[in-house]
């Protein structure tokens, strides 16, 4: 009779993890983009706006993200939680109910972000 041994047993490696694209810890390529982080450069400042819409209430604007979907996601989370607000993001724009240019200004230059607010 022949003995077999289980297969080894493959765990993650414990402690940082390294960057796949650029080999690095921690990550210093676009993929921090993801994350939520700042991208390495950025060619053109946000833009946050606010526009009044046909029922009278009036939604924050937040244009020109340089992120990656995910992370767009997780800033708006963190931003309805700080403002407590509602929002969403509809074609890569986050929409965020009331006016809270300032506030949102504050917080992307808090994050290290570029930002204009027009007019």
């Amino acid at each position: 009779m022949i003995k077999t041994t289980p297969a080894a047993i493959v765990r993650p490696p414990v402690g940082p993890a390294v960057c796949p694209e650029c080999l690095r810890e921690p990550c210093t390529c676009t993929r921090a983009a993801a994350t939520g982080t700042k991208p390495k450069s950025q060619r053109e400042p946000i833009r946050v706006s606010y526009r009044r819409t046909h029922k009278g209430s009036g939604i924050t604007l937040i244009e020109r993200l340089p992120m990656h979907p995910a992370g767009k996601e997780e800033l708006l989370k963190s931003l309805k939680k700080r403002l407590g607000v509602g929002g969403t993001c509809k074609q890569g724009i986050l929409e965020l109910q009331g006016d809270h240019r300032t506030m949102v200004k504050k917080e992307l230059e808090a994050i290290g972000f570029k930002v204009r607010v027009p007019g």
